[in-house]
């Protein structure tokens, strides 16, 4: 562990990193920043961007002028990156030795800039630790690989395996369907372990050439870290092996949508117990204050695990996405998940985010959910015994809802951040908006010559 920046120096020069990539995850996930001579990253004292990539759309577009006012200064000044030194890593497909470094926002008095996703998950971390608690997160993370698509106007299609034949059936948990991409993902473990990413275990999921990597349990900012790597590296892996891998939570009209459920408990900082566990192993009040909070404040919170307009095709339409905010043991169907465990296990799944979600947002939302039912000391439903989709939905359906309720004054916007969140509404907004210009190949066949 790198735990200054002296150290920091002292292996970059060690390991003969000529470049150094400056990185900062923005609003979608995505990596931002600089690509450095590692000469000058040494002898630079700060490294600088502008303060606008944190309200730019994933179309590069910009929110209308009066959506961000007084969120960031009219002059596009900079804001100032300080590397954190614990995520140093090496980049393992270049041919240049290259390290990449995650790095923390700062404004110009020495603040973290409260629209930086990263600083939101550090924001929610801080109130945990004031009341001696430290959340632990495993994050469960699904994606497809698909056939190489340069025409948008097509849809997608599963790959073409070592057999030189696609997947046609459902191969849920099927080792021999993997086993038809082994060359790719031997890189990706090889790459994975070169970076240190604690990846654990790799599934087949149930669509087409869909997978899912499960992610050790530790610290929500490392969990957090790891995915955004991930993401980044995976789809490197893939187009070297001439496909895509893609995170859209719900790429093909016929298969299942992809999620990222993140199990989630609490420790006790002095003891390093499982709070949620009691001393007979039975679920504690604390246990059950979080567990409502999740129920109460998740449809308030779906823009965050829902954050594009495709990832309502996911909840809609998605053969096992949740639509509820039940819960249940060992019961799927529930949005809510308590799995079957020791009691220094206990823990619950939200099941409600895609694959889609800025990774660090999405965990800064659900540990606030949590929180907040803490704080109220809120009792949850009963648990759900038979399959929860029966019960009916109680989740927004649509973005346009999910932007209605975070716009609205609530208590899960003061622990984000009110800047953050009215920033995040008018990017998802102008998104939105953006979409909707667009003319589908429905309206033209349904609509064009019958109305």
């Amino acid at each position: 562990m790198i735990n200054d920046e002296s150290q920091l120096k002292l292996w970059l020069k060690e390991n003969g990193i000529t470049e150094v990539e400056a990185l900062v995850p923005d609003m979608t996930g995505n990596a931002r920043g600089k690509i450095l001579p590692a000469s000058k990253y040494l002898n630079n004292e700060t490294t600088r961007l502008p303060e606008a990539i944190f309200i730019q759309t994933v179309t590069g577009d910009w929110p209308d002028d009066e959506a961000i006012d007084d969120l960031v200064h009219p002059a596009d000044i900079d804001l100032y990156l300080k590397p954190d030194t614990s995520t140093i890593r090496m980049v393992p497909w270049v041919d240049e030795p290259t390290a990449q470094i995650i790095h923390d926002c700062y404004d110009a008095q020495g603040n973290l800039h409260p629209l930086a996703p990263r600083n939101v998950l550090k924001r929610v971390l801080a109130l945990y630790e004031r009341d001696g608690l430290r959340p632990v997160v495993a994050p469960e993370l699904e994606f497809y690989l698909v056939q190489k698509n340069t025409d948008a106007d097509f849809p997608l299609q599963p790959p073409i395996g070592r057999s030189g034949r696609p997947e046609r059936a459902r191969q849920s948990y099927s080792i021999d369907a993997v086993n038809e991409f082994d060359p790719l993902f031997e890189e990706m473990y090889d790459f994975c372990d070169a970076m240190e990413l604690d990846v654990d275990t790799l599934i087949h999921e149930s669509g087409a050439a869909q997978m899912e990597v499960n992610f050790e349990h530790a610290d929500p900012l490392s969990r957090a870290d790891q995915v955004f790597l991930f993401k980044r590296t995976i789809r490197e892996v893939a187009m070297r092996h001439n496909v895509y891998a893609t995170f859209l939570a719900k790429p093909m009209q016929n298969e299942p949508g992809s999620s990222m459920h993140i199990h989630q408990s609490l420790v006790d900082s002095a003891t390093g117990k499982n709070i949620f566990s009691g001393p007979n192993g039975e679920l504690t009040d604390v246990f059950k204050n979080y567990l409502a909070g999740l129920q109460h404040f998740t449809p308030t919170a779906m823009l965050l695990y829902a954050p594009n307009v495709n990832s309502y095709r996911r909840i809609l339409f998605g053969d096992a996405a949740p639509n509820n905010t039940h819960w249940g043991f060992d019961n799927r169907t529930a949005g809510l998940r308590v799995p079957v465990s020791t009691p220094e296990a206990t823990r619950v799944e939200s099941r409600f985010a895609g694959s889609d979600v800025n990774p660090y947002l999405a965990i800064a939302a659900t540990l606030a959910c949590g929180y907040l039912g803490m704080k109220h000391k809120m009792v949850p439903s009963d648990a759900v015994v038979g399959d929860a989709h029966e019960l009916g939905s109680n989740l927004p359906k649509t973005i346009e809802h999910s932007m209605a309720l975070l716009s609205e004054p609530n208590e899960l916007s003061e622990i984000l951040g009110e800047k953050f969140v009215k920033a995040y509404v008018a990017i998802k907004f102008k998104e939105y908006e953006t979409f909707f210009q667009v003319i589908s190949s429905w309206e033209r066949e349904y609509l064009l010559l019958n109305v």
